[in-house]
């Protein structure tokens, strides 16, 4: 009979998804993993079999608290598109206003479509997105709320590439103001608002 865990797996996942938002996979250490986790090595190693297996579930874990808690807290279906825009202004304002970027985006600049992460995870991540601004922009269509001739599913998709674009700019240090101008022009085009 295995042991009960003696840490918590939220703090340790958390943890261990900040760093990896920071430092990278490829070049962060066992030790950074340690200081990030509160556990040892041995813990590490007996608890996720290695790094990479510490990383899926890191991302695992960021996908439920960070990905989908910001769709719910900003774009949920009864804040339609203001809350949409709401989702994108948040990209701009980062805990403790560092600029680490988003463990997806990050993750798929590192890995491309292989490596240590599966490409279907980084699939399910950008899903996740586009899934839920394309409900979005469906429900606003219905209401009228958006052009009629406006596909949802394309403009869904572009802006999930606008949306790790955005995370690329901040991480790289540019200009917040000019993001959320370029934010503010994306969401007052979709609804066809004069500019």
């Amino acid at each position: 009979m295995p042991r009960p865990r003696a840490f918590d797996e939220n703090d340790v996942l958390g943890g261990a998804m900040h760093a990896f938002r920071r430092t990278g996979y490829a070049t962060i250490s066992i030790r950074t993993l340690e200081e990030a986790t509160g556990l040892s090595a041995g813990s590490i190693y007996n608890t996720y079999g290695d790094k990479a297996g510490l990383f899926k579930a890191s991302f695992a874990h960021y996908l439920q608290e960070v990905l989908q808690s910001r769709i719910a807290s900003y774009a949920s279906p009864d804040k339609g598109l203001a809350g949409m825009r709401a989702l994108f202004q948040s990209l701009l304002r980062e805990p403790g206003g560092a600029s680490h970027g988003c463990l997806i985006t990050n993750s798929a600049i590192e890995f491309g479509s292989g490596g240590t992460l599966p490409a279907d995870a980084l699939a399910e991540a950008f899903e996740i997105l586009r899934a839920a601004l394309q409900q979005r922009l469906e429900d606003a269509k219905k209401e009228k709320r958006l052009p009629q001739g406006l596909n949802p599913a394309i403009a869904a998709l572009r802006l999930v590439a606008f949306y790790q674009g955005l995370l690329v700019l901040v991480r790289a240090g540019y200009d917040k103001r000019k993001l959320k101008q370029a934010i503010d022009l994306e969401f007052n085009t979709l609804e066809g608002k004069s500019t």
